[in-house]
């Protein structure tokens, strides 16, 4: 009984420490570029809108691997996107962020890699335009992306779809403002390219 209690135990400490060994911190810093479509619901004398956000920006993912065959962690962006609307002829700069949780799986070293991504905070504060200033707030949604990966460059292709459902016009006329405006929501669809360089500790 002892014996077989003791080679139990080394087993399962064997196992651990394998475990351990193969646990790791990963760090995924991103250059990206997204396209997609947006669309505001808009309240009365206002029409429901369709737009684009468009442009440059910069990702990082940090976490866990196992292996650096599964990875785990904290996905969070930062661009620079054009944004337009055609509701309220809108045409600026802007700037957007969103932060979230991801997980995905990889072939070590070479190889293909997915991902999804739950996203459960954003923004998207686009500069004002004309007589005209309103920010999105309170992005939640998610992002699923596929890769391939050459050693420490991986070249990506994600759709990311999210739902800000805080509006804020912050400017009308020579009035500033500060309102919110309920009922009032911003649904972007995007598809974002990347060149990232994957990192395991």
């Amino acid at each position: 009984m002892y014996l077989k209690f003791s080679l139990l135990s080394i087993f399962l400490l064997t196992s651990t420490v394998h475990a351990a060994d193969g646990l790791g911190i990963f760090l995924e810093p991103a250059i990206t570029y997204e396209t997609g479509e947006a669309s505001v619901n808009y309240p009365s004398p206002l029409s429901n809108s369709t737009g684009q956000a468009d442009g440059l920006g910069l990702g990082a993912r940090l976490g866990f691997h196992l292996y650096e065959a599964f990875f785990l962690g904290f996905d969070g962006r930062y661009s620079m996107p054009d944004y337009t609307d055609s509701s309220v002829s809108y045409d600026s700069k802007s700037v957007s962020t969103n932060w979230g949780l991801v997980a995905g799986m990889q072939m070590p070293i070479v190889g293909l890699r997915i991902w999804g991504s739950y996203i459960i905070g954003g923004e998207l504060n686009p500069e004002n335009s004309g007589s005209f200033n309103i920010k999105f707030a309170n992005a939640q949604g998610y992002r699923v992306g596929a890769g391939f990966r050459l050693t420490v460059v991986s070249l990506n292709l994600e759709f990311q779809q999210l739902k800000y459902d805080q509006v804020t016009l912050e400017e009308l006329g020579p009035f500033s403002s500060d309102s919110a405006l309920d009922g009032v929501d911003l649904e972007n669809k995007s598809w974002i390219a990347s060149i990232s360089f994957p990192l395991e500790f």
